[in-house]
């Protein structure tokens, strides 16, 4: 069967089946190439065209549909990096003699500054999670959260085993499989052992009634076995509403944000707080310094003496 002859969605099923097999991609990730892929062939379909057949001029009309309807540049930079690796994958086939799209450069992503929060909001936050219906799991969740700046799914997929033995270290299974160690604080490490205590207990009740053990540290009965995204994401905007802050502020990532900025502002380097964060490139960590800039800005504005007397320096 020729290249051109296999279906557009078989070139996708065996392009997200080698980044599976050979790359260990997030689950999370190869959901977002299927449905990029699935949209631009979709639209080459729309044009009795082909992954087989589309030319760069056809990646470049794609591109530009994708802005005429509004896609923001992180979005569109994304499709065509999966039209590229696509591409790649299908030269390393023999499925096509050359990539369209390696010569398109991408739209490149906005600068936006990551929203954070500020010590005392955090402290309140921590504070708050020991006043909700289940204190000791979600004041688990909140000091790990901020003692490690985790991803969300990081966090609530962490398997119980990597609590055991009031650990100093965390391992931490990141994007693409690739895993990392992070330091817990001390108000992390009781938060869990308090926490496993009452968990252990939870399963053990579970066990007796027949049900099996769960291998997460924060199991529950979703699908999954674990807390989910969703679940941890509406949790701690009730949390910052116990803790009077806007919850338009929290989000699992702002205290992700919260956890970076606030390292830098003490004194730690971009590589350290790279590594910490799970970044594969340390210019993804350089956007924490435009934080703390802004932040040094404001202070000299609020405080120098020459502002305040509105002279000029």
């Amino acid at each position: 069967m020729s290249a051109a002859d296999r279906p557009m969605g078989h070139w996708i099923q065996a392009f997200l089946e080698a980044q599976a097999a050979e790359l260990d991609a997030a689950t999370n990730t190869q959901l977002a190439y299927g449905r990029d892929l699935k949209d631009f062939a979709d639209w080459l379909g729309g044009r009795q065209l082909h992954f087989a057949t589309a030319s760069q001029d056809d990646v470049e009309g794609y591109l530009i549909h994708c802005e005429a309807q509004g896609l923001a540049r992180s979005t569109r930079a994304r499709r065509l990096s999966a039209i590229k690796q696509i591409y790649r994958f299908a030269f390393e086939e023999g499925w096509r003699e050359q990539n369209p799209a390696i010569r398109i450069a991408g739209p490149g992503r906005e600068k936006r500054l990551p929203k954070t929060l500020e010590v005392d909001e955090v402290d309140r936050l921590l504070a708050a999670a020991g006043s909700t219906s289940d204190p000791l799991r979600n004041t688990c969740l909140m000091e790990l959260l901020y003692a490690t700046g985790m991803r969300v799914t990081e966090l609530v997929s962490l398997p119980v085993s990597a609590a055991r033995g009031d650990p100093r270290m965390l391992l931490v299974r990141g994007k693409g499989g690739k895993e990392r160690m992070v330091p817990l604080s001390d108000g992390a490490r009781e938060a869990t052992a308090d926490w496993l205590l009452a968990r252990d207990a939870d399963e053990d009740i579970a066990r007796m009634s027949g049900r099996p053990p769960s291998r997460f540290l924060f199991p529950s009965r979703s699908k999954a076995g674990h807390l989910t995204r969703h679940r941890f994401f509406t949790l701690i905007k009730e949390i910052a509403v116990l803790a009077g802050v806007s919850p338009d502020k929290v989000t699992p990532h702002t205290l992700r944000h919260a956890f970076a900025t606030h390292l830098l502002a003490g004194g730690a380097d971009l590589r350290s707080i790279q590594t910490l964060l799970g970044h594969a490139d340390v210019g993804t960590t350089e956007i924490y310094t435009h934080v703390l800039d802004q932040r040094l800005k404001d202070l000299v504005l609020m405080h120098h003496p020459l502002v305040k007397d509105g002279g000029t320096s």
